[in-house]
């Protein structure tokens, strides 16, 4: 997946038993957990914490689209490097994109996209703040 010159937030966690199936792999669907949970630490680690979004502006990052593509299993008790780059931003919307890497060893297990849609409390189209962009953009 190319992600240009944009650095990377890196966040490591482990697959707990409970993400995992009968075989000890990482369920599908907790990829899309880790990507939150990558993505809410990049926008924190570049000073704009979802928190502050949603309280100082009023404004949400609705997920309108998400997908992975699966490159190789996940399982209970691995380290994972959860790698997250800011993607395509427009004046109403903002993508992220990830890798999922094991930590041991580097290999890529999965990566992915999640495109985003700005709204405010009453679920109208909003544009995204220029302090939010710039941050971000870092």
């Amino acid at each position: 997946m190319d992600q240009g010159n944009r650095e990377p937030v890196e966040v490591m966690t482990r697959v707990r038993y409970a993400e995992t199936d009968q075989m000890g792999v990482a369920y599908y669907a907790n990829h899309f957990v880790w990507f939150e949970i990558g993505r809410s630490e990049f926008c924190r680690q570049r000073g704009f914490a979802y928190r502050r979004l949603e309280e100082e502006f009023g404004l949400y990052l609705v997920v309108v689209e998400a997908r992975c593509r699966y490159l190789a299993p996940a399982r209970y008790d691995d380290e994972i490097v959860i790698r997250t780059w800011l993607g395509d931003r427009r004046r109403r919307s903002v993508s992220f994109r990830y890798e999922i890497l094991h930590r041991a060893d580097g290999r890529k297990l999965a990566e992915g996209e999640t495109v985003h849609v700005v709204v405010d409390r009453e679920g109208r189209a909003r544009t995204l703040p220029e302090s939010f962009i710039e941050r971000v953009s870092r």
